[in-house]
């Protein structure tokens, strides 16, 4: 199954980013990894930046396990400590945000990721992977979304980026 799955850092992101990802590497094959990008931090400014990007996953788990088996451990295991600060800054933050064209509403399972519509740095790098994607049960691909039209929002980090690539061999 093909999942996607966005990472987010404001603590120390040059160094959690790659952490995280070859983490995820050892339990997953990871077979894209978008554009990073920094961003403003959400109702927070007096927070550092984010950075934020979207991999591409191939697994055999089913979306409650890789959420909450593989994904929270790697957070866990960089130090995320998890508050009821929905906008705190992170060490890592590794969303679920689509899993093939299965749709969950289950509690600590929302599939796709609602904010896919609303957040272009999860859209963004989401089309970039995927050009045709769909949220499931709509006919118009997300590239044309007006989300994806707020890309000047982000700014692009070629350098994090191709050291992301690289630790795929891509």
């Amino acid at each position: 199954m093909v999942a996607f799955v966005a990472v987010g850092s404001n603590i120390d992101p040059e160094r959690n980013v790659p952490a995280a990802l070859g983490l995820l590497m050892s339990h997953e094959k990871v077979t894209a990894v978008s554009t990073h990008y920094r961003t403003a931090p959400l109702d927070r400014p007096e927070q550092p930046p984010y950075v934020n990007g979207v991999w591409r996953v191939e697994t055999q788990r089913v979306p409650r396990s890789l959420k909450h088996g593989i994904l929270r451990a790697i957070e866990t295991r960089l130090g995320r400590v998890r508050t009821g600060d929905a906008h705190a800054a992170r060490t890592i933050d590794l969303d679920l945000i689509a899993y093939g064209d299965v749709v969950s509403n289950e509690p600590g399972l929302l599939l796709p990721d609602p904010d896919i519509e609303r957040r272009p740095f999860l859209a963004v790098p989401l089309v970039e992977l995927s050009p045709e994607f769909r949220l499931p049960g709509r006919s118009e691909r997300l590239a044309d979304h007006s989300v994806c039209r707020r890309a000047h929002e982000l700014a692009p980090m070629p350098e994090l980026t191709r050291r992301l690539k690289e630790m795929l061999g891509s």
